[in-house]
C-alpha cells in the first residue's frame, strides 16, 4: 500500500473509532463490542507501525474517552485522566516489556518490577480531597476535561467523605465505579416490575445510575467504588505503585484483590491466566489485567502519549461469542461519505446482554466472509452491546440465499457510488448535495469537541435540516432572526425550549481557533492537528492566507505547512483543496462575520528558553531515547516538528544524523549537541 492510499484507510479507521469513542464515553450507548472496538485500534496501529508519520496528535491511538456531557458542568482535570494501551497476547506483552526496558535504558542485570491487577468494567472518575475533606468528583470525559458527578459520588457508602490526618492536604484519587451482578440483577429485577427498560450490563447501569442529574436517583443505585490511582496530591503517599494501592486502604478505599508485584515476566502472565479463569466466580465484572511499572519515579520518567502513559497496559480477555441470523444488511452514509454495512441480527443473549446489531466494516468483509442476508452467523462481544461477526454456518445457509449486492448509488441521495484504488470503503460522490454527509457534517460542526451547542442533539439538526431553516453552519447564527417565533410553534418545543436555545448558539458566537478548524470538517483534520494547525499559524487569516498561497507546490507556504510535524502531502491538499473552494471561503467569511474568534494561545510551560520555539531532533540520542526527548520538549513549551524548515529554531542532532543535519545547515538554522540542548533546557 502506498503512503496515500495508507493515508485514506487511516483516516477512515480514524472517524469510525472517534464515533464509537463519543457513544461509549460520553453517551453509554456503545454500538460495536470491545472486541470489535480493539480489531478497529489494532488496525489502526498496523498502520500507524508501517507508516508512523500517520500517527499524529489527531489520531485516535492519542486520544482519550469523548467530550464531556452537556448535562453536567465541566471539570478541569489538573493532571490528565488518561486511557491505556492495549495487550491480547503474550507476544503483545513480551513486547511492552521490551520497550520499556529500551526506554529506560535497563541494562541485563537491572530488574524491572511491574504492579498487575484486574481492570474493573465499571466508570472511571476522579474524586478531590482539600483539607482531607471530599469537595468535587468527576468522570473521565475527554481526558482533559470531565462532569462533575460530586453530588452523585457523595451517595456511594464506599467512599470516604473525609481522609485521616495522615492524607495529604490535597489528593485525587482515581478509579472506577461498578456495580456487582447480585446488584444488578436485583435492580433490572426491580425495572422489569415496574416495567422500565433493563439495564444490558452492570457497566451501563453502572454509568447510566452515576450519570443522573438528580442526585437522589443515583442514591437509589447500588454502586461501588474501587480506587487504583492517584491524580493530583499535595505530599507524596508512597515511593511505589503498591505502596500508593497500601495508602489508599489506608485512607479507607477499597482496592481489588487479588493482585501481584513481580520483575519475572511469565509469574506476570501467570496471574493473567488466572483471573481469566476465575473471573466468573467474581462478584464483578473485569475485562483484562493492568500492568503498571511499580517505581513512581520510573512512571515518571517514561511519561506518556496523547493518549495513554508508557508505564502501562491492558492485557485484555478473549470475547465471549453465540450464534444468531442475520435479518437483513444495511447501509449508513456518514459525514465523508463513506458507506458502512450493518448487520441487523436476530436479537440473541450474549453473556447476559441482549444484541441485535453488528457493523460489516466494508464491502470486502462481506465478500471476505461472504455474510448474505438469512445466514446463520457467529458472533462475538466484549461487554458492549454490538458484536462482531466471526463466520457464517453455510451448511445452514437458505436454498434461496443469494450474494449481497454492495449499492453502486447512494441509498441517500442516488449518487453514485465510488472505491478510489487503495481505499478500504465506497464512497458517495454527491458531497453536499446527499444529506446524509450534510447533515452529518452539521452535527460534526455543533459536537462536543467543536461548538458544543447545548440542544443541538443529532435529532435537532436533523429536523432543522428537513424545514430547510439549517442547511450551512451559518445558519445556526441565525436561527433566532429567521425562525424564534416558527422554532417555539414546533411540536414539543415551546417559547421556554427555543429560549434556552437560542441562549445556547449565542454563548457560541466566541470560540477558540482549533476547535473552529476542527468544526470545519475538514477532510484528515482531527482536533490535534488542528491544535497544531492554530499553534503554528496563531489566527485565521493567516491560515486562511497560507492554504492559499499553498496552492503553488513550489513555494515557501507549502514548504512551511509541510514542516508541521503530521502533515504530509495528504493531509495538506485535503487542507489547500478546503481552502480553495469559493463556497468555502464564503462560509468562512459569513463566520467570521458572525463569531469571535481570539488569536491562538498556546498551552504549556510558558517560562523555559524553549517555549514556543520549534524544535527537531535527529540521529540517536545517548541520555535519552528519541520519543522522550519529544515529550520533554513539548513539556517545556516547545513545538516538535518532524521536519526542517526556515522556521525551524533549533536542530538537536544526535550520533549519525542525516539529511535533517544537512538541510539545517543548509538554511542556517541553529544546530545544538544533545549536551548543548540539556544545557538550554536545564
Amino acid at each position: 500500500m502506498s503512503l496515500e492510499k495508507a493515508r485514506e484507510a487511516h483516516k477512515a479507521l480514524s472517524e469510525k473509532i472517534h464515533y464509537h469513542d463519543q457513544k461509549y464515553h460520553g453517551e453509554d450507548a456503545p454500538e460495536i463490542t470491545d472486541a470489535e472496538y480493539d480489531r478497529l485500534r489494532r488496525e489502526l496501529e498496523g498502520l500507524e507501525f508501517q507508516y508512523p508519520e500517520l500517527a499524529s496528535e489527531d489520531s485516535p491511538s492519542q486520544k482519550v474517552g469523548a467530550a464531556p456531557s452537556s448535562g453536567f458542568e465541566k471539570v478541569a482535570h489538573k493532571l490528565p485522566m488518561l486511557s491505556l494501551g492495549n495487550a491480547f497476547s503474550k507476544q503483545d506483552m513480551h513486547d511492552f516489556f521490551t520497550r520499556l526496558r529500551r526506554f529506560l535504558n535497563l541494562g541485563e542485570g537491572e530488574t524491572l518490577e511491574l504492579l498487575g491487577e484486574q481492570k474493573i468494567d465499571g466508570l472511571s472518575c476522579s474524586i478531590r480531597y482539600e483539607g482531607r475533606e471530599l469537595v468535587q468528583a468527576s468522570t473521565r470525559g475527554d481526558g482533559s476535561e470531565g462532569e462533575n458527578i460530586t453530588r452523585n459520588i457523595m451517595t456511594l457508602d464506599d467512599v470516604p467523605k473525609t481522609l485521616p490526618d495522615d492524607a495529604p492536604d490535597i489528593l485525587e484519587v482515581r478509579g472506577e465505579v461498578y456495580m456487582r451482578h447480585a446488584d444488578f440483577e436485583v435492580l433490572n429485577a426491580q425495572r422489569a416490575k415496574e416495567e422500565q427498560q433493563v439495564f444490558a450490563n452492570p457497566r451501563n447501569a453502572a454509568a447510566g445510575s452515576l450519570r443522573q442529574l438528580d442526585s437522589s436517583v443515583t442514591a437509589k443505585r447500588p454502586l461501588r467504588f474501587f480506587g487504583y490511582a492517584l491524580g493530583e496530591v499535595s505530599k507524596p503517599v508512597a515511593e511505589t505503585q503498591d505502596g500508593v494501592r497500601q495508602a489508599l486502604e489506608r485512607f479507607g478505599f477499597q482496592t481489588p484483590e487479588p493482585h501481584i508485584c513481580a520483575d519475572d515476566a511469565e509469574a506476570l502472565l501467570t496471574y493473567h491466566e488466572k483471573m481469566m479463569e476465575g473471573r466468573s466466580k467474581l462478584a464483578y465484572d473485569i475485562d483484562g489485567i493492568v500492568y503498571k511499572v511499580n517505581r513512581l519515579d520510573w512512571q515518571e520518567r517514561l511519561g506518556q502519549v496523547s493518549r495513554a502513559p508508557r508505564w502501562a497496559i491492558a492485557f485484555k480477555f478473549p470475547a465471549e461469542k453465540a450464534i444468531t441470523t442475520v435479518n437483513e444488511i444495511r447501509i449508513q452514509v456518514g459525514r465523508t461519505g463513506v458507506l458502512t454495512p450493518v448487520a441487523e441480527l436476530e436479537p440473541v443473549t450474549v453473556g447476559g446482554v441482549v444484541v441485535s446489531r453488528a457493523t460489516l466494516h466494508n464491502e470486502d468483509e462481506i465478500n471476505r466472509k461472504d455474510i448474505r442476508e438469512g445466514d446463520t452467523v457467529e458472533i462475538q462481544r466484549a461487554g458492549d452491546v454490538i458484536p462482531q461477526v466471526l463466520r457464517v454456518f453455510k451448511d445452514k445457509r437458505p436454498g434461496h440465499s443469494q450474494a449481497y449486492c454492495f449499492p453502486e448509488r447512494c441509498p441517500e441521495c442516488d449518487s453514485l457510488v465510488i472505491r478510489e484504488e487503495g481505499e478500504v470503503a465506497k464512497r458517495c460522490t454527491g458531497g453536499l448535495i446527499c444529506p446524509a454527509q450534510a447533515v452529518e457534517r452539521l452535527k460534526h460542526f455543533v459536537s462536543k469537541s467543536a461548538f458544543d451547542i447545548d440542544g443541538m442533539g443529532d435529532k435537532v439538526v436533523r429536523q432543522f435540516w428537513d424545514l430547510g431553516w439549517v442547511k450551512s453552519p451559518v445558519d445556526i447564527f441565525e436561527l433566532k432572526s429567521l425562525h424564534e417565533d416558527d422554532i417555539a410553534a414546533l411540536e414539543g418545543w415551546g417559547a421556554l425550549s427555543a429560549k434556552k436555545l437560542f441562549k445556547a448558539i449565542d454563548k457560541k458566537r466566541e470560540i477558540t481557533l482549533d476547535r473552529f478548524i476542527y468544526a470545519l470538517g475538514i477532510r484528515q483534520i482531527g482536533q490535534a492537528t488542528a491544535k497544531r494547525l492554530a499553534g503554528h499559524y496563531g489566527d485565521l487569516a493567516s491560515l486562511k492566507q497560507a492554504c492559499l498561497t499553498a496552492q503553488d507546490k513550489d513555494s515557501d507556504a507549502y514548504a512551511d505547512l509541510l514542516s508541521i510535524e503530521d502533515i504530509g502531502p495528504s493531509v495538506a491538499d485535503d487542507l489547500i483543496g478546503f481552502f480553495g473552494e469559493d463556497h468555502n471561503i464564503d462560509i468562512l467569511e459569513r463566520l467570521t462575520d458572525a463569531l469571535t474568534i481570539p488569536d491562538f494561545e498556546a498551552v504549556g510551560q510558558t517560562d523555559s528558553p524553549v517555549s514556543g520555539k520549534t524544535v527537531v531532533f535527529t540521529g540517536t540520542l545517548e541520555t535519552m531515547s528519541r520519543s522522550e526527548a519529544k515529550a520533554q520538549a513539548e513539556r517545556l513549551g516547545a513545538k516538535v516538528s518532524g521536519s526542517v524548515s526556515k522556521k525551524t529554531d533549533y536542530v538537536v542532532a544526535g550520533e549519525d544524523a542525516g539529511s535533517k543535519l544537512k538541510k539545517a545547515t543548509e538554511l542556517g538554522v541553529q544546530v545544538l549537541s544533545e549536551a548543548e540542548w540539556q544545557e538550554l533546557i536545564a
